[in-house]
């Protein structure tokens, strides 16, 4: 849940940037947020098994993507 004061930033932002909906302003910021700490998009025809927080020697993965 947003505090009022988070959803008029949020409203703000959209607003600027003529964005249809709110949920549309939301999807870009997570977008935008992932993609500055190093997740980009899955490519087309990716699939979910392909995404793992975890290689396949078992070694954990960082935030960024690459292995420890």
């Amino acid at each position: 849940m947003l505090t009022e004061e988070e959803l008029k930033v949020i409203d703000d932002w959209r607003f600027q940037r003529r964005m249809p909906t709110r949920a549309a302003a939301v999807r870009e910021l997570l977008k935008r947020g992932l993609a500055a700490d190093g997740f980009l998009e899955a490519g087309a025809g990716e699939k979910s098994q392909d995404f793992s927080v975890v290689t396949a020697k078992g070694s954990d993965v960082s935030g960024d993507g690459a292995p420890n």
